[in-house]
């Protein structure tokens, strides 16, 4: 296999570069990001790693880097949902212009070998989200793959459209692809991010490196979430599922996570931490990341993605352990004592 990670200088294409680097099976993984992203020990591994700096708004730069033929692509990269909001031109251009500058090579490409020999489509999972849903339906009943989507966020509405065109073009054979929607991945390493559900990691990360983090929401908000260790598992399965195609045609599927309140998060964050990491919670808000995050859903039936063998998520509190132990050395089980 050869396997393609955009977005890999992320906390989230680290963490997936670093399980494929160790997995059977993979000869050559190349990494790119706008800048040249690390990359990860191998571990006595064979697998050959490249890394390369790559603005893939650019036609040229795609065009150059898709000359390899990769078996699989993990589109990681992109502006989130915050950042998404406040640039629409820059949200467009790598949201949305970017995969339009893959597709169109992969669609090149394959009417290339129309009349020559086909060669089994590239695996491309693309990672959407469950901010193209949005509305008073999605509160009526646990969201599936068929609830309309309706975004209520320029990130949304770019990630939508992803959705549509990924899913077309592997209705007409050109890619082979899995759209998996992601919860809200708590917790996230490093500094804050420009997604709107950012403080959903700082309200754990910043008070568990003794600093005050702020909460822009109420507390009794509901919130769609799932650990980072669950979420690389299921990015990794994704290499691999297959589809039972029925009368409709569709490459989406909800990925698993839980359902819990901003209050909950906390409590976890003093069950792990205790009292005084929890006093660095300082509760401020900002109606405009209300409205962002307020409008996603936080009930899913996630029957479809346990068929198809993807992982459900598991308990805060180990979720918060989890972090402590893959992020910041710390491999105390309870720092609450």
């Amino acid at each position: 296999m050869s396997i393609l990670i955009t977005g890999a200088g992320g906390f989230l294409g680290q963490a997936l570069a670093k399980t494929l680097a160790s997995t059977p099976g993979i000869h050559h993984l190349v990494l790119t990001d706008v800048i040249e992203p690390e990359k990860p020990t191998t571990n006595g591994s064979k697998t050959e790693i490249t890394a390369l700096k790559a603005d893939l708004t650019s036609r040229e730069t795609c065009n150059a880097l898709l000359s390899t033929d990769f078996t699989h692509m993990y589109l990681l990269h992109g502006i989130m949902s915050g950042a998404s909001e406040a640039n629409l031109p820059l949200g467009l251009a790598v949201n949305v212009d970017s995969m339009r500058n893959i597709l169109d090579i992969l669609r090149e490409k394959h009417e290339s070998q129309a009349n020559g020999e086909k060669r089994a489509a590239v695996r491309i999972i693309y990672p959407s989200s469950l901010a193209v849903f949005g509305g008073p339906q999605i509160h009526a009943a646990p969201v599936t793959e068929s609830t309309i989507t309706l975004p209520q966020s320029s990130y949304g509405a770019q990630k939508h459209i992803c959705e549509v065109l990924f899913n077309d073009f592997s209705r007409r054979g050109i890619i082979d692809a899995v759209i998996v929607r992601l919860p809200t991945i708590i917790v996230r390493p490093g500094k804050p991010s420009g997604a709107a559900s950012s403080f959903c990691s700082g309200i754990v990360r910043e008070p568990l490196n003794g600093q005050e983090s702020v909460l822009p929401v109420n507390r009794n908000l509901k919130l769609w979430v799932c650990a980072t260790r669950t979420i690389i598992r299921n990015l990794v399965r994704a290499r691999e599922v297959r589809f039972q195609e029925g009368e409709v045609f569709s490459r989406v599927v909800n990925l698993p996570g839980v359902t819990v309140t901003v209050q909950q998060i906390l409590d976890g964050l003093e069950e792990v931490a205790g009292q005084e990491a929890l006093s660095r919670v300082v509760d401020m808000a900002d109606p405009a990341v209300q409205a962002i995050v307020g409008s996603w859903p936080a009930v899913f039936d996630v029957t479809k993605a346990l068929d198809m063998g993807f992982y459900p998520d598991g308990d805060l509190a180990e979720t918060i352990r989890a972090y402590i132990e893959d992020y910041t050395g710390n491999h105390t089980q309870d720092m609450s004592q």
